[in-house]
């Protein structure tokens, strides 16, 4: 269970915040901004959500992804330690298969692409093409905390915080990039269909 009872804490003024595993680390370290990043992927598919025009089955699917980006800001605070006292949440490849599972049935049925598009057509069709840059960047940072840690876990009894990241994070949130522009597409259907790229614009 989780309470939340008091919202500002004031253990966060001197620049520095607790990892899942309790110890501290900088506001700037890569890890954070990974799970950061993540944090905002999720509030921008919530906008996209709110729009009110992706239909049923979309909004389903988006649930479930921003229940699954929760946890996956969950274990990208939680360094990777050997026997760990209590577990923390960790992304498995089955979250990864579903997510192409998710693109393959989505994307059946739409117009093979001859051309780039533009993020546009409906506004939820545009909420979810910047949901997908910002998940991007999630991929992103996620990778450069990879560099710097590794994904190796820590033995037991290592000092806390050392451990390194579960790559699945960054090879979830690549396939969620893949998915949100494939329903980006799927939300343009009812309107006209993608918005094509055309190469040096109207000149």
């Amino acid at each position: 269970m989780v309470i939340l009872s008091r919202i500002y804490t004031r253990t966060g003024d001197k620049g520095t915040t607790a990892l899942g595993d309790f110890s501290r680390t900088s506001k700037t370290d890569p890890r954070l901004a990974a799970y950061a990043d993540t944090d905002e992927a999720n509030s921008s598919i919530g906008v996209a959500v709110a729009c009110g025009d992706l239909g049923e089955a979309v909004d389903k699917t988006l649930f479930r992804v921003q229940n699954d980006l929760f946890d996956v800001g969950a274990d990208l605070c939680s360094p990777l330690v050997a026997d760990p006292e209590y577990p923390p949440l960790r992304v498995k490849q089955d979250w990864v298969d579903q997510l192409e599972q998710d693109i393959d049935r989505y994307n059946e049925g739409l117009e093979t692409l001859r051309s780039f598009i533009l993020p546009g057509g409906s506004a939820g069709a545009a909420h979810l093409h910047v949901s997908r840059t910002v998940v991007r960047r999630a991929e992103r940072s996620t990778w450069a905390a990879i560099e710097t840690y590794g994904t190796d876990e820590a033995p037991a009894g290592s000092a806390k915080g050392s451990g390194g990241v579960n790559p699945l994070t960054a090879a979830y949130l690549n396939r969620l990039s893949d998915l949100l522009f494939v329903l980006a597409r799927y939300a343009n259907v009812d309107v006209g269909g993608d918005v094509l790229w055309v190469p040096g614009g109207e000149r």
